[in-house]
């Protein structure tokens, strides 16, 4: 039984794979991406990859779903007059040649691996105590590969940099997105101060145990993005300008603190982002609850978008 249905998540994987891919349509593709996002949850919740599923589910099919689906809206107008002009079947069949040669070169460097394949999880679990925590998943990412990560949350930060420069000039330092107006009886309106409150008791909580199970900064960031960007869809909040003081310091903050960190780990370890011994969990703690509120903040304006408005 097992067995068939994991054969079915493959075939249904796959099936909205070439769906994304194939669709002429901007906004169908942008759904089917959507859903295969959802489904690639599944599939790691199958592997028992919680922490993974949790990320794809948020970042990978939520976030980038998110936008992909604001940027078809934005491409109506034009997708139009670009299928008037499609490419000839020359191009075409040079496209899918192309492609298809991409796609037997990664099988084969796939299927040239040795077996057993080689892997450093022996070695991360003979020194996963070192770190003090119990989810190898953190303990990864935050001692054995923390440049990876670092590096991870300053791209998230230079991604809002890179939104916030598509402003108009007159707009610049203005609030992002449009003003929303809400019918304070509406469902949008109860569930935006219903599901707050719930939403903060979940994210904090998934943060907490993010040391010893699944779960972590990133995801219970997600979830405190979602829950802001509902209340300012809702229209009981606005979206705070960007020339303000107190939101850059806030987006900075985090990455400032795990670079303070890792700077201090050359003198009191003498490596970059090495921790001394008995303090790399307290160190590996602060430096989460520091990303915390720079990258719920981060992903949120993401998906707020562009200055628009004025800060008046």
């Amino acid at each position: 039984m097992i067995a068939a249905l994991n054969t079915m998540l493959a075939m249904l994987i796959l099936g909205l794979a070439a769906w994304t891919v194939i669709a002429r349509g901007t906004f169908a593709a942008a759904v089917g991406f959507v859903a295969f996002g959802m489904t690639l949850t599944l599939a790691w919740v199958q592997l028992q990859g919680v922490d993974v599923a949790l990320m794809e589910g948020a970042i990978g099919g939520g976030l980038t779903g998110a936008m992909l689906i604001l940027a078809a809206g934005r491409l109506r107008a034009t997708e139009a007059a670009a299928r008037a002009e499609r490419p000839g079947p020359r191009i075409r069949i040079a496209a899918a040649v192309v492609a298809a040669c991409l796609t037997a070169a990664l099988a084969a460097a796939v299927l040239a691996l040795p077996s057993p394949a080689p892997t450093l999880a022996h070695a991360t679990a003979d020194n996963l105590a070192a770190t003090g925590v119990g989810n190898p998943i953190t303990g990864v990412l935050m001692a054995f590969r923390a440049m990876d990560t670092l590096l991870e949350a300053i791209v998230v930060l230079f991604t809002v940099i890179g939104v916030w420069s598509l402003a108009p000039d007159g707009a610049w330092g203005g609030r992002p997105g449009r003003l929303h107006r809400v019918d304070p009886n509406t469902i949008l309106a109860y569930l935006a101060r219903v599901l707050p409150p719930i939403g903060i008791v979940v994210s904090v909580y998934i943060f907490w145990i993010g040391a010893e199970l699944p779960g972590g900064k990133f995801q219970s960031a997600s979830i405190l993005a979602a829950m802001w960007l509902l209340v300012v869809m809702a229209g009981l909040t606005d979206a705070p300008p960007i020339s303000r003081p107190s939101l850059r310091l806030a987006l900075i903050g985090g990455p400032v603190v795990f670079i303070a960190i890792g700077a201090a780990g050359v003198v009191t370890a003498g490596e970059f982002l090495a921790y001394p011994d008995g303090f790399a969990k307290p160190l590996i703690k602060v430096i989460e609850f520091a990303l915390l509120p720079s990258l719920a903040l981060a992903l949120a304006l993401i998906l707020a978008g562009a200055p628009k408005r004025p800060a008046r």
